[in-house]
């Protein structure tokens, strides 16, 4: 078992005034992993007022750009001297199977890179406004809104905490981080690089603990001007209402129920393998995953056969595993509400093609079969509501879909040949995201506020 007996604030490991801790569980097993100190009130406080301290009268606000890039690329490095280690730790705390965990770590140090140039353009980026009168002159410079909040969600542990980290980081912030109490591990990790990488105390501060107390806390601390947050629907509204309170600057993403629309005349093999990749990557625990597939009825058939035959060759398992494909769900919690969606909907008249319950030989973890449903009816929750698991819905379209036509949360569409991909097949869908011909995000590509969508 491993021990985490620490916090990380103002550039120290500090017990937790509390003295609590939590468990933290491996999911291939359900074996206690490691035991983790447990944040409350008063160290959210005196982590807020170490940030406070660090943006209004430390140095890293008022370094320029390229002097704090350069911190961020030895934060990068850092990340690439222990790719290993971490992604090790990123399986054995999240589940995922390894060469997931391996590209995650890459893109988590790749995430640094990118905003390492960023913060460097911001050294040349004032901005003349023109006024049409010679007598005055008028500028936009970008500074950093202060100390930031960032509460990140289990499901890309590392990846998330550098989603956040990194561009705040870049603008000049001090910030908070909370990790997901259920894999707060690689977050912890990611302080020490970011130590010893010589970011000054109290710009990065690491809170593991539970989100009914040190989560709540942190995002109504009077002391923090920005929060940024990732998780579910119901605790961003919570989120929301506490910000509005003192009008603050909030960032959420808050998930979705992205279709993946397949023309006609699509490539089948190609679309099939896309929708693969978009549903059963990470288990299905991914906010953009392809949990809906809405079909041109000419190809429902072939389309639906292909993709039960395929899900059910995927090898499931302890992701440490050679070949493994498909990992546990990340925890005892996730893997009951998942079972509970199949469930309802199959009871809602949804038809079960293939998966639906754990596989043989695994009880010990939180496995469960990659799952097929087809013919789902359009208004029951398995098919409106995220389920944040290895389940897809299939449906067939009578007419050629349209983007007016299409289901609200569009993200992919598989267009024809005759359609390039650069014609962005998807455009007048209501999405924050959309894709043609594939069905992955990268990190530098911006998200549009899109209430209800993904």
């Amino acid at each position: 078992m491993l021990e985490r007996p620490y916090l990380f604030i103002d550039g120290q490991w500090l017990a937790a005034q509390s003295g609590e801790h939590f468990d933290v569980f491996d999911p291939s097993d359900a074996s206690l992993l490691a035991r983790v100190a447990a944040a409350g009130r008063a160290d959210v406080d005196l982590a807020v007022r170490a940030a406070r301290r660090a943006f209004d009268a430390g140095d890293w606000p008022r370094l320029g750009g390229h002097q704090r890039a350069a911190v961020l690329r030895r934060i990068a490095d850092g990340i690439r001297a222990r790719q290993d280690e971490l992604a090790l730790l990123e399986v054995r705390d999240n589940g995922k199977p390894l060469p997931e965990a391996q590209w995650d770590i890459a893109d988590a140090a790749g995430c640094f890179d990118f905003y390492a140039e960023l913060a460097a353009d911001l050294d040349d980026d004032e901005r003349t406004v023109p006024l049409g009168d010679a007598r005055f002159r008028a500028s936009v410079v970008r500074e950093p809104v202060g100390v930031a909040a960032a509460v990140i969600p289990w499901n890309y542990p590392l990846l998330m905490a550098a989603w956040k980290v990194a561009p705040a980081l870049a603008a000049g912030c001090a910030m908070v981080l909370k990790p997901s109490e259920l894999t707060p591990l690689s977050a912890l990790e990611l302080a020490g690089i970011a130590n010893d990488a010589g970011l000054p105390p109290g710009v990065l501060n690491v809170l593991p603990g539970l989100g009914s107390e040190a989560g709540t806390a942190l995002v109504k601390h009077p002391g923090v001007d920005k929060i940024a947050f990732t998780g579910s629907l119901p605790t961003g509204s919570r989120i929301m209402q506490a910000a509005a309170r003192e009008v603050k600057n909030i960032s959420l993403e808050l998930g979705g129920k992205s279709p993946f629309i397949v023309f006609a005349d699509s490539d089948i093999e190609a679309a099939v393998e896309w929708i693969m990749f978009g549903i059963f990557w990470n288990q299905g625990q991914v906010c953009s995953a392809t949990s809906r597939v809405l079909v041109e009825r000419a190809l429902y058939p072939d389309l639906l056969q292909r993709l039960s035959e395929e899900a059910q060759k995927i090898r499931i398992g302890n992701g440490l595993e050679d070949g493994v494909l498909l990992g546990p769900l990340v925890s005892a919690g996730q893997h009951a509400k998942v079972s509970a969606a199949i469930a309802q909907g199959i009871a809602d008249g949804a038809r079960l093609v293939c998966g639906g319950k754990p596989p043989a030989g695994l009880e010990q973890g939180w496995f469960m079969q990659p799952t097929v449903f087809a013919d789902v009816p359009l208004d029951c929750a398995l098919w409106r509501e995220e389920i944040f698991g290895p389940v897809v819905c299939v449906n067939p379209s009578t007419a050629r879909p349209t983007p007016c036509a299409w289901p609200t949360t569009v993200s992919s569409a598989w267009p024809p040949p005759s359609c390039p991909p650069t014609s962005n097949a998807a455009n007048g869908s209501p999405a924050g995201c959309r894709s043609a011909s594939s069905g992955s995000t990268v990190r530098n590509r911006p998200s549009a506020n899109c209430p209800g969508a993904a």
